[in-house]
């Protein structure tokens, strides 16, 4: 083997061992596509394309239902109609094991009724918390509870991670950062 090729080739081993980093306000958002529980496929660039989403990664499944990610929905839903008023799509993040995720999912939107401006999506096995660099790997965590706004050029122009469970990002922080649509001449 030729010697020279030799740091290369130890240089990109070592890549896939680096952990992703969120990304920062003015940076673009990675795409990615995960599924509802349901089975119905949501590619983020194509919500984007659409007007501002916002995204708002949740605990998901640690072992249980977590109750700041039930409190913090339920208020996001309460406040939808500003949301749509504003043109956002809100996708919710559900992370947690592959096995049964689906169904812990459907368990957690037992008592709620998504608008049609929202979405609930599956991340079975970190797929999307990884790429996003938001995994909590701890026992019984799963993702930082997260919240990133993304304009329809994919650029992030609003984030806060929360390296705790309490602390989240309220609806009314979110819908005072969308802009406003401007009034019809």
């Amino acid at each position: 083997m030729n010697s020279a090729l030799m740091p290369l080739l130890v240089l990109a081993a070592a890549l896939p061992l680096v952990a992703a980093a969120p990304p920062l306000v003015g940076e673009k958002a990675p795409d990615f596509a995960l599924s509802t529980p349901q089975g119905k496929s949501v590619r983020f660039s194509e919500l984007v394309s659409k007007g501002p989403v916002v995204l708002v990664v949740l605990r998901g499944y640690p072992g249980y239902q977590c109750p700041y990610c039930n409190r913090q929905v339920q208020v996001f839903i309460q406040k939808s109609q500003g949301f749509a008023d504003a043109g956002a799509h809100v996708v919710l993040i559900y992370p947690g094991p592959p096995q049964d995720l689906g169904a812990r999912a459907n368990e957690f939107l037992a008592d709620k009724k998504l608008p049609t401006n929202f979405d609930l999506l599956v991340d079975p096995g970190y797929t999307f918390t990884n790429l996003y660099g938001l995994r909590w790997n701890a026992a019984q965590e799963t993702a930082y509870p997260s919240t990133f706004l993304v304009d329809q050029q994919g650029v992030v122009f609003f984030s806060k991670i929360v390296k705790e469970h309490g602390g989240r990002t309220t609806a009314a922080e979110i819908l005072d950062a969308i802009p406003k649509p401007k009034p019809a001449k």
